[in-house]
């Protein structure tokens, strides 16, 4: 038993870390939560078969933090974001513009047709009107090492489904100013 979790405790525990650290979403993050519990429980067990109460205590605290992050991530976050959906879903039936959830602005894929140009990682609207200026798109990078960010602008775009909608091609999209966001 000992042999098994000196070997998974740090597998479980890198993985979980890398899922997390990686934001690519809340099922991904919570599912990183369930990963970091099978390390912390790992850990549990390599100390009581070693005789090392520190990892012990130290690893029964973060199973307690492990559980709520699962709850938050697959329990809290998974509804609201079903109910943003929900309510997006039913706005497309009622007069007027349909709606869409803000939070799709930290994650959606920027599409040109079929053409995958970045992903949204953020936007930036006006302090009084709440109008949004332009979207922030990532571009190139692993995991945000030697991304390139760009300022959309709004008016050039739209969300359709869990996407955002632009009529810019590639070459035009480089063309973009890069965006010093954060401010620098």
């Amino acid at each position: 038993m000992e042999e098994i979790a000196t070997w998974a405790a740090p597998i479980a525990t890198t993985l979980a870390a890398l899922m997390t650290a990686s934001n690519l979403g809340s099922r991904i993050t919570g599912w990183g939560f369930v990963v970091f519990t099978v390390g912390s429980i790992g850990w549990i067990t390599l100390g009581l078969t070693t005789n090392q109460p520190n990892i012990v205590w130290q690893n029964v605290i973060l199973t307690l933090l492990n559980l709520f992050g699962i709850w938050r991530w697959l329990g809290r976050q998974a509804k609201v974001e079903e109910g943003a959906r929900a309510a997006s879903e039913a706005s497309e039936q009622t007069p007027g513009e349909a709606l869409f959830p803000i939070s799709l602005l930290t994650s959606a894929s920027v599409v040109n047709g079929r053409t995958e140009l970045g992903r949204c990682i953020d936007a930036m609207a006006g302090c009084r009107t709440g109008r949004l200026s332009y979207v922030v798109v990532s571009q190139g990078g692993v995991a945000g090492v030697g991304e390139t960010l760009r300022r959309l602008p709004w008016s050039a775009s739209f969300v359709e489904g869990d996407q955002v909608i632009t009529e810019a091609d590639p070459d035009r999209l480089e063309a973009l100013p890069r965006d010093q966001w954060p401010a620098r």
